[in-house]
């Protein structure tokens, strides 16, 4: 008897038809001799709307409160599945993520989860339950509820699976899988069939967002496989796992996989600051206190003893970042900073990158060749990522698909 993970997404759960269309498919994945587990977020928009009624309220609510109202919109989701199952005759369980073992660090809005008591979901399971699971949620050493950030209902269910040791973890959400770049952008786009773990985890940082990359790290770490797939239809879907070969007949052509891109950036710049040791750990220490992960860093030469330092992070957060800007340049003496929110990030992905040379000087004709300046880049093994102007994005995404050959 396999044990099978599935995870559905907000829009895979925005109203009563699809919370049964939920219901079904997993209970076809028990009527086929599976123990199934599933985790599921909260109805479409609930937690946006849930975030402007605290706004609405106090424009800086306190971390604490903010998990103990966001994790109600798991709740309400897991509830409603388990009575669309029992109206069908299936035997089922909802369970938050603090019953369903799920413990965390202590850290608001981005807990990270350090282990999963399984044992209630097993028993759940081994009497006979499809056992629906709160995902985005857990609880702290100290009893608080905590949640784990955007998609962390993707981390929930990975992290499920390796507890439960499950034999497949099956992602459901409203697109048939990953694709080589955006297909609401990029027409010609197609799905990938298979991608490795380090391409997508490449892509999902970058921009796509099919998956969140804490699960696709946390399922490279355990080799999981992951069928990334469609809740509205049974067609294959695409497969992440440690190596994906590519088809014979793709294989000069797919020397990069995918085209990602990313309009939440903030560009932070610190002009004049004191060239001598620690400032850069000065900066970069305040920063990651406040939790604010960064991207990019460029370091300008020196000149007459200072320098400019430029780093990306999240647009959301444009407000931390000011005020630590702020108290550096007065700390150092520096001259001034300047924030910029009106830029994207653009990022062409792929293994073949590490054998093939010449991508960047593609990428870099590409973008020079519509007109579009490039303020930032960034390299590893297989991405190369600039940040341009946010209103050429579109145009540059369309242009790099083209030239790299992964127009279909």
């Amino acid at each position: 008897m396999a044990i099978i993970v599935q995870k559905f997404g907000g829009s895979s759960v925005a109203n009563a038809e699809r919370i049964q269309r939920v219901a079904r498919r997993a209970a076809e994945a028990a009527a086929g001799g599976n123990q199934v587990a599933v985790v599921v977020s909260a109805m479409g928009d609930t937690t946006d709307d849930l975030i402007d009624l605290a706004s609405q309220l106090n424009p800086t609510p306190p971390s604490r409160e903010m998990d103990m109202l966001l994790s109600t919109g798991e709740q309400q989701s897991i509830a409603l599945l388990a009575m669309a199952l029992h109206a069908m005759g299936k035997k089922a369980i909802s369970l938050t993520g603090a019953q369903a073992g799920y413990q965390t660090d202590g850290v608001y809005s981005r807990a990270k989860i350090l282990k999963i008591d399984s044992q209630r979901v097993l028993d759940e399971l081994n009497k006979g339950n499809i056992v629906i699971v709160a995902g985005f949620q857990g609880v702290g050493e100290n009893g608080e509820i905590t949640t784990l950030g955007r998609g962390g209902s993707d981390t929930s269910a990975v992290a499920l699976a390796i507890a439960l040791n499950a034999d497949l973890c099956e992602i459901y959400t409203d697109v048939d899988g990953v694709y080589t770049a955006d297909p609401r952008i990029i027409k010609t786009a197609w799905k990938i069939p298979e991608i490795s773990y380090d391409e997508m985890l490449e892509m999902a940082v970058l921009g796509a967002l099919v998956l969140q990359p804490r699960s696709v790290e946390l399922a490279k770490q355990h080799n999981i496989p992951l069928h990334v797939r469609s809740s509205f239809n049974h067609s294959q879907g695409t497969i992440v796992k440690e190596v994906a070969p590519m088809q014979k007949d793709l294989e000069k052509e797919l020397i990069v996989c995918g085209v990602a891109h990313d309009l939440h950036v903030l560009k932070t710049t610190i002009f004049g600051i004191p060239d001598r040791p620690g400032v850069s750990a000065l900066i970069f220490g305040l920063l990651a206190a406040e939790g604010v992960n960064v991207d990019m860093i460029i370091q300008s030469g020196t000149r007459e003893d200072k320098q400019d330092i430029s780093f990306t992070c999240g647009r959301d957060e444009k407000d931390k970042v000011a005020k630590i800007a702020a108290q550096v340049v007065k700390e150092l003496d520096a001259q001034s900073y300047l924030l910029e929110d009106n830029i994207a990030k653009i990022s062409v992905v792929g293994a073949g990158m590490m054998t093939h040379p010449g991508v960047a000087a593609i990428m870099f004709k590409t973008l020079a060749d519509i007109d579009c300046n490039i303020l930032m880049i960034a390299t590893s093994e297989i991405k190369i990522s600039c940040i341009i102007d946010e209103t050429k994005i579109n145009e540059a995404a369309i242009a790099l698909h083209k030239a790299f050959h992964l127009d279909r």
